[in-house]
């Protein structure tokens, strides 16, 4: 009867882990198309402008053994390839950069562009046109270089075949603080004092990258203290501000009067 009883039990936890590994982190196990498809002729391209880089998705990463490398900095960009599309495994779940993949929002996945970015796509098979934004990461496939929403792939008229081969063009745009003549900062955030002159350098260099925004530091004494600006906006700074107190928890604006 114990032996039995092991049995049992050892059956029933094998049938467990198989149906639980079978689909991962996702409810379904293959993609496929929604159930129930609202109206999408009404969805219009994305308003492409200036986006702050995120803080999650744009570090280097490696996937099934292969290292891909995030084009921080990247003005110009053109490829051609084929384009695939994902739908109702994905809907709902983090996209690379924490947002919620909508299925029926005009977005798209790039294994290597910085998060979120914009491009146009060309279906070269019928020279239909759409732009998207670029918030995720893939597509995985050999020969693939770009992974459209349900409703982008909609826009393009590839649902049924799957993929198509297409032309994109990153859209870029100068950071918000470059884009007024009559700019004149008065905000600055202050994040770190180091001793140390290659410290600063580099740090200056990677967090004006990161955040698509002038860096200097200031020597004073033997010490440097580093700062990212000046932003003629308190709002924008606050927001970079609340997005390193992570890892600078001292940080703080600077004010000019």
């Amino acid at each position: 009867m114990c032996k039995f009883k092991i049995s049992l039990i050892s059956l029933l936890t094998v049938l467990l882990i198989g149906c639980s590994s079978s689909t991962g982190r996702y409810q379904i196990e293959n993609d496929h198309s929604p159930e129930k498809t609202p109206p999408l002729g009404h969805i219009e391209d994305v308003n492409p402008r200036y986006e702050a880089y995120s803080r999650g998705g744009n570090k280097d990463y490696t996937v099934r053994g292969i290292d891909y490398k995030v084009l921080r900095g990247i003005t110009t960009l053109s490829e051609r390839g084929k384009a695939s599309w994902y739908g109702n495994k994905f809907h709902g779940h983090l996209t690379s950069n924490g947002e919620r993949y909508d299925m029926f929002a005009m977005t798209a996945a790039h294994k290597n562009l910085p998060l979120p970015s914009y491009v146009k796509v060309t279906n070269l098979e019928n020279n239909k046109q759409i732009i998207v934004r670029v918030n995720d990461r893939g597509p995985f496939h050999k020969g693939r270089i770009i992974d459209l929403s349900y409703a982008a792939a909609y826009k393009l008229d590839m649902l049924k075949t799957g993929t198509a081969k297409v032309e994109i063009e990153l859209l870029h745009f100068p950071a918000q603080e470059d884009l007024s003549n009559q700019f004149n900062g008065e905000y600055y955030i202050q994040y770190l004092v180091t001793s140390s002159p290659g410290k600063a350098e580099d740090l200056g260099k990677k967090h004006s990258a990161e955040y698509q925004v002038k860096n200097l530091f200031i020597a004073e004494n033997k010490l440097y203290k580093l700062r990212l600006g000046p932003f003629n906006s308190q709002v924008r700074a606050e927001k970079i501000l609340a997005e390193m107190k992570s890892d600078y928890p001292q940080a703080f604006i600077l004010h000019n009067e």
